[in-house]
Parts: structure tokens; sequence; C-alpha cells
């Protein structure tokens, strides 16, 4: 809501600031087809050439992604606290019996409560991949949990790949903008021999140009890049309450200091209440 706010807000201002200081939009929207074309034309072919397939397959979504805001939620925070605190009881009560979970989830009972996390396969692979592990005997917490802070971390160098592709878009504008402005102008010198009233108007159409590349850098594909860095990190940071919990469990902290500990983790605008999360597992406890 925000981000349409947000463009038109910025497209209002600027050219509603020109032309109540008398600047005419014929000018403008004589030149834009044939700018947009030149600009926007080689910011997309410089894209698909600086970038491989899966970048460019994530760039749309990322977009909608940017103006949809964070996938994650408060219940959804909730939900995977009260699917680790399960799980978590099941291996200590029941280590053989955690095994169908962890190599079927699909087809868990524990899973299939929790339908939004389970549609995640990273949510889903970083909780059964930890689980299988130690019941393997690989249950250093300290080892374990580097080895998640890598494979998170991993998995934030590639989810942060296509804001960094804007990025450098974005930077990369301005100087395309320049490029149109001087094919504006070698036009407007082989046209010398005009009237002033001319020459006029093909060196605004030129400007121009220069513009529209600074305009769409600072205006929209940056913003862009930075609002999708944005996004992304927060809901990475749901990856990083699912290792906390984890991690929590190797040092055979008691399962409801696990929870909390994954509680104390989670980012304070999504962070779920003491009260909410422990009437949750209390629920819970009755049920099992």
């Amino acid at each position: 809501m925000f981000g349409f706010v947000g463009i038109a807000l910025t497209m209002l201002m600027v050219f509603g600031g020109f032309m109540l200081a008398g600047g005419h939009m014929a000018v403008i929207l004589h030149s834009l087809p044939f700018e947009m074309m030149m600009i926007g034309g080689a910011a997309i072919g410089a894209y698909l050439l600086s970038n491989d397939s899966a970048v460019l397959k994530a760039t749309l979504g990322g977009i909608v992604r940017s103006f949809k805001g964070p996938r994650w939620t408060e219940g959804d925070h909730q939900d995977v606290l009260c699917l680790l605190y399960q799980l978590l009881r099941v291996a200590r009560e029941n280590p053989v019996a955690l095994e169908e979970h962890i190599e079927n989830p699909h087809e868990s009972p524990i899973f299939a409560a929790y339908p939004r996390l389970l549609t995640d396969e990273n949510v889903v692979s970083l909780i059964t991949d930890t689980l299988r592990s130690a019941s393997l005997n690989y249950d250093d917490p300290y080892q374990v949990e580097e080895m998640l802070s890598r494979r998170i971390a991993a998995m934030r160098e590639e989810a942060l790949e296509v804001s960094h592709a804007l990025q450098t878009t974005a930077d990369a504008l301005p100087a395309l903008g320049i490029v149109a402005a001087v094919l504006g102008v070698i036009k407007t010198m082989s046209s010398i021999d005009q009237p002033p009233a001319v020459l006029g108007k093909m060196i605004g159409s030129a400007l121009v140009g220069t513009f529209l590349g600074v305009f769409l850098a600072y205006g929209f594909v940056a913003p862009l890049s930075h609002r999708l860095a944005a996004v992304t990190r927060k809901d990475l940071a749901f990856y990083d309450v699912i290792k906390s919990v984890l991690v929590a469990g190797l040092h055979q902290h008691a399962t409801n200091l696990c929870v909390e500990v994954g509680r104390q983790a989670v980012p304070e605008h999504v962070r779920p209440g003491y009260d909410a999360l422990e009437a949750a597992l209390r629920e819970l406890r009755k049920a099992a």
C-alpha cells in the first residue's frame, strides 16, 4: 500500500512542481517514448547480460514481494515456536517416534497442523535436517550452531541477489541517461542551421534523457531495491528463530525455555506475546 502511495507522491511532487514553476509537459511527453526506449531498453539489456537465469526468474517475484511486504506474521512466528515445541518434546520423550515426523514431514500430523510452514521447504528442511543430525549423534551445540549459521548465511546471500541486481541497475541508470542525452545533442548539432526556437526544443528533448535516467534511478529503482532488501532480511530472520530454538534444545534446556529463547529472537514488531504463546502451548499439552 505505502509503495503505491510513494510512487504517486513522487510523480505528483516532481511533475506538479515542474508545472507550477511554469514548465510545459509537452516537451517531456514528446521525448518520453524515445528516451524511455533508449534508457529503459539499455537497462533491461544490461540486466539480462549481468545476471544468471535464477536471478532473472526471481526478479518479478521479488518486485511483487517488495510491495506485499514481509511474508511471516506474528501468527506464523507463534506457529513455528509451537511446532518446534512439539518436535522437541517428542525427541526427548520418544526419539524413535520422532523419525516418522522428520523423514516424512508432509505426512506428519505435527507438521500438518501448520500448513503455511509446511509450504516453505527451507523451514521444513532446516528443522528436519537438524533434528536428523542430532539423532545421528551430531549433537554438539556449537558445531550445529555454526552449521546452521553458515546455511542461513548462504540462504541470505542467495535471497539478496535480486536486490543487489536492482541496485546495480539503479547505479547504471544515470549513466544511461547521459548516453541518451549525448545522442540528443548529436542530433541537435546535426541541425545547427535551424532557428533558435527549434534548437531550443531539441536541446530540451536531449536533456530529458539525463532527467529520466536520474529520476528512474533515485526515484524508483534504488528505493525498490532497498525495500526488497529490507523485506528479505525480515523474512530471513524467521530462520534465525528456528536456529535459536534448535540450538537451545541441543544444550538440553527445558523445552519451555527453548521456546522462550526463540520468542526472544523474534523481531519485536512480530514477536508473539508471552501470555498468548503460553496459552497456545498449554493447549498443545492438553491435546497430547
